[in-house]
């Protein structure tokens, strides 16, 4: 049987470049993982909880980090900045205080931008959490599926995989499904694949929502 890897970690300086940047002494590394952990989901909560959305779609692309010694600089990037950053314009400022009161940082800056994605449905996270929405709803999982899949076309994607595992629809026994629209060559390394699993809790148990989607070759 194929061993599955990681797409994002086998396209490492290939296709794909890291979501953190800094160094740290072999002794203090745990340390940065746990703090840049942390970091995501003060994030992730304070969007969760400022923005009201029916769909349920955070809109967070990725977080990327990048650490100096007495700085460090944030970039969020979002499919919809504007429902975070409209009717509070010190919405991010009040972001930032979060963050640090949350990581008690007395010595070091932080800075905080946010960069708007053009088609925020050709990222799996984003569509992940639309995805994930619609399970919510109680919408059948082949629906939602085929309305994700309609929303990356839109996107120019070359293709998509995805793959719904759990209790589906609530039945006793747990499968796994999935359905592939295009080309997904994850065997090719050249190919820029985005990849995502997500979990989603539904009133039958969790669910694991996984996508590939398959953007360009170079």
């Amino acid at each position: 049987m194929g061993q599955k890897i990681n797409p994002l970690g086998f396209r490492l300086a290939t296709t794909q470049g890291h979501h953190s940047l800094w160094f740290a002494q072999p002794k203090n590394y745990s340390k940065g993982l746990q703090e840049d952990q942390k970091i995501r989901e003060c994030i992730k909560n304070y969007v969760q909880k400022n923005m009201r959305i029916s769909s349920g779609v955070e809109g967070i692309a990725r977080i990327e980090i990048q650490k100096r010694i007495d700085l460090i600089q944030i970039i969020i990037h979002m499919g919809f900045p504007k429902l975070l950053v409209e009717g509070k314009p010190r919405r991010i400022e009040e972001l930032q205080m979060n963050v640090q009161k949350e990581l008690n940082y007395v010595n070091r800056k932080l800075n905080i931008t946010i960069t708007r994605i053009t088609k925020p449905y050709g990222h799996p996270n984003i569509l992940a959490e639309f995805i994930a929405g619609q399970l919510r709803n109680r919408v059948s999982f082949r629906k939602a599926i085929k309305k994700a899949i309609e929303l990356t076309e839109q996107a120019d994607t070359k293709g998509i995989q995805v793959q719904i595992a759990g209790r589906i629809d609530g039945k006793e026994i747990a499968r796994v499904e999935w359905i592939r629209e295009g080309r997904v060559p994850l065997q090719t390394i050249r190919a820029k694949i985005d990849y995502c699993s997500y979990r989603v809790r539904t009133i039958y148990g969790v669910l694991g929502i996984k996508i590939w989607i398959f953007v360009d070759e170079e």
